[in-house]
């Protein structure tokens, strides 16, 4: 069976199409990227806002234009809250909600067979690493799925259930494979990352999980990804000593107004936020900070959306993923009577999508004569007979350079030269001389 996997969203939703991936190439099947040649298709959906459902759909019907005859098979949080209108998108087959979704190898192929020893694993993982799906030299490992919180605008907790997470020894397991199998890098990911462990024992803590990953892998390096900002404890930033956990924090914040705080049912305040940042940036030399801005929430007055734009200056973001708010079914904020009108959320949107390349540009040009290390990860183009490749340094900066034919998987130093903030274009003088740093 030729399948082919894709994947809207959070990282989250990456990884479990990569250990997907995994699993049908351990049992004979071959990971295609053309739907052309696809007996079956599997979309992974996300539905943490209405563009991400939009996106859905026109996929859906893209890979249903490209392949009449293969079954597309949808999944994931949009596929959980409105299964009914999935089931009706052109192209659609079967619908596999959340609480089936590890059981998609066996739907596909009902022989297949999903657990394996960790000595049969990683021959699969280095073949995945090498093969047309292994496009990401970054191993996305979910640890934790489902979330306890409750935020007013969130349709994942109604999609993802409560917070469950995968034991200790099984994440080490997983990550030691990969790496025998050639990762350079791993990143721990969840829908409530740092809920991790509540679940197992009350000795059971992501502190705890990041410790036995670098006690007991040989990882070269080892990223976290979204964390929420009540959820780091006292001492947590002490674990950055080792230095194979990457300079690279992201801190949703939502929002720089204490009152759309509340109202969005943050457990977290603007002082409490900065206290948090300075511990971090303290700790963490080199620290890449980005975060969450939702723009637009019911009820933000224009002196909300003015303290949230300060506040951001002030804690100085690295990078912004900026959401103008969109009602999800489902959700309290959904049934708010103070909705922004979408011209004022459009240009609030904009606003703060401007500050966010600013800042992103300062902290770029304040890598600019640093020598960095870079893992490279995709060819971007020819440049003068050589290749333009694409990778990233370990604080999670993206990076252009001039290199030879094969970098991939490869870490090597290069010296930055030029900052823009979209980092797709640089100066060629000389093989890994001249780059550009940008968005990640």
């Amino acid at each position: 069976m030729k399948v082919l996997l894709d994947s809207i969203g959070c990282r989250l939703n990456h990884s479990e199409m990569e250990t997907l991936a995994r699993q049908m190439m351990a049992n004979g099947h071959q990971v295609v990227t053309d739907a052309a040649a696809a007996d079956k298709v599997v979309l992974n959906t996300c539905a943490v806002t209405a563009e991400a459902a939009r996106d859905a759909r026109s996929r859906t019907r893209a890979f249903h234009r490209a392949n009449p005859a293969a079954e597309i098979v949808l999944t994931g949080c949009y596929a959980t809250i409105a299964p009914a209108d999935v089931a009706r998108i052109e192209g659609a087959g079967q619908v596999v909600v959340n609480a089936q979704k590890a059981q998609l190898a066996h739907l596909l192929d009902p022989q297949a067979r999903v657990e394996r020893p960790v000595f049969e694993q990683e021959p699969i993982m280095r073949e995945f690493l090498a093969g047309s799906m292994g496009a990401h030299t970054r191993a996305f490992i979910k640890v934790q799925d489902g979330c306890d919180n409750k935020c007013t605008f969130c349709v994942t907790t109604i999609a993802r259930g409560e917070g469950q997470s995968r034991h200790v020894g099984d994440v080490v397991a997983e990550i030691q494979a990969l790496a025998a199998a050639g990762y350079q890098e791993a990143v721990l990911t969840g829908v409530h990352l740092g809920s991790y462990g509540r679940d197992l024992s009350a000795h059971t803590t992501l502190t705890t999980l990041i410790r036995a990953i670098l006690h007991h892998t040989d990882i070269p390096r080892l990223r976290l990804s979204s964390l929420e900002p009540w959820d780091v404890p006292d001492r947590f930033f002490e674990l950055w000593a080792d230095s194979r956990l990457l300079p690279h924090l992201h801190l949703p914040l939502q929002s720089g107004s204490d009152a759309m705080l509340r109202r969005m049912a943050r457990r977290t305040s603007r002082a409490s936020f900065r206290a948090l940042a300075g511990a971090a940036r303290a700790a963490i030399p080199g620290l890449n900070l980005s975060t969450d801005l939702i723009v637009g929430f019911p009820g933000e007055t224009e002196a909300d959306f003015a303290h949230s734009l300060e506040f951001v200056r002030a804690i100085g973001f690295t990078r912004l993923h900026v959401f103008s708010y969109s009602p999800r079914p489902g959700t309290a904020a959904a049934r708010f009577s103070d909705q922004i009108p979408g011209p004022v959320k459009k240009e609030r949107t904009r606003r703060m999508i401007a500050l966010g390349q600013e800042l992103s540009l300062a902290f770029h040009q304040g890598m600019v004569g640093q020598t960095v290390d870079v893992l490279w990860e995709t060819a971007v183009g020819a440049d003068n007979g050589g290749l333009r490749w694409a990778g990233y340094t370990n604080n999670y900066v993206r990076v252009i350079a001039n290199g030879p034919a094969d970098l991939f998987n490869q870490v090597t130093p290069v010296f930055i030269t030029t900052a823009r903030p979209d980092g797709l274009t640089g100066q060629q003088a000389g093989q890994l001389s001249d780059l550009t740093a940008g968005f990640p």
